[in-house]
């Protein structure tokens, strides 16, 4: 089972190392390809730097690591994308994206490159997990790199459709983790922009902790008490339930 480990951190992470080393544990046969340089909130935008046309790719060493590592001058989605179009060997059979630095909670995980390039594997047909850490300079890697054995080894137990998980792990060392629990979105993320000042050819933004514990079920609420959340998302797709009666048909006049 051939397995794809990126991020949106950079190739030089060391959450994607600890999910590089989790998916060889697992005996998948791995490359990783990652940016090679920060992407967070990348979503799933397909962009890459090119020379003469060319995507950018480096030969990259990652300690401890004897798989083939690349860095590549484009987005997660973008990489993702290409692998599955074998352009770093045979396309996986699955896609683990993170650990990543910070939590992707709530409906704002549409803006995560992390989860991004989750989604894109999905769209086309591939299995993914996307792996993040409540903080956003974690400690506790050994927790973060159980849990995703956990779920790795599910999905391998588990086999079904192109199915996206997202995992937020708590940063606590492994006695003080709760276990793990699936889990809805919650309305915000970790976070709540708002627009601060809009001047002459600017704006400014601010950023505000939300108060997770207004949805106590959500994965927000559920990591900040210790859970380490499970989030199965569906990439898009038409809703076929919304009318259009009156714009579409043969009868419009």
């Amino acid at each position: 089972m051939r397995a794809l480990v990126t991020n949106d951190d950079g190739i030089h992470s060391p959450g994607l190392h600890h999910l590089a080393r989790v998916a060889v544990d697992a005996g998948l046969e791995v490359v990783v390809a990652a940016p090679m340089t920060e992407s967070s909130g990348a979503s799933a935008s397909l962009v890459a730097t090119r020379t003469d046309g060319h995507m950018n790719i480096h030969e990259i060493e990652l300690p401890g690591l004897a798989i083939r590592c690349l860095g590549v001058e484009a987005t997660p989605a973008y990489l993702t994308w290409a692998a599955l179009r074998g352009a770093f060997g045979g396309m996986p059979d699955l896609v683990l994206s993170g650990i990543n630095n910070g939590p992707n909670t709530g409906n704002a995980v549409l803006h995560s490159g992390t989860v991004g390039a989750a989604l894109t594997a999905s769209a086309h047909g591939v299995t993914a997990l996307a792996v993040s850490m409540s903080s956003r300079d974690p400690d506790n890697w050994d927790t973060a790199s159980w849990v995703a054995q956990e779920v790795v080894s599910w999905l391998q137990a588990t086999p079904r459709g192109p199915v996206v998980l997202n995992v937020n792990v708590p940063d606590l060392p492994m006695a003080d983790l709760t276990g793990i629990v699936q889990a809805p979105l919650a309305t915000f993320g970790a976070v709540q922009a708002d627009i601060a000042e809009v001047g002459e050819g600017f704006l400014i933004l601010t950023f505000s902790d939300v108060d997770v514990h207004q949805e106590p079920d959500s994965d927000a609420a559920m990591q900040a008490g210790g859970w380490a959340t499970v989030t199965a998302l569906r990439g898009p797709t038409a809703d076929s339930d919304f009318s259009l009666a009156g714009l579409v048909g043969p009868d419009l006049a």
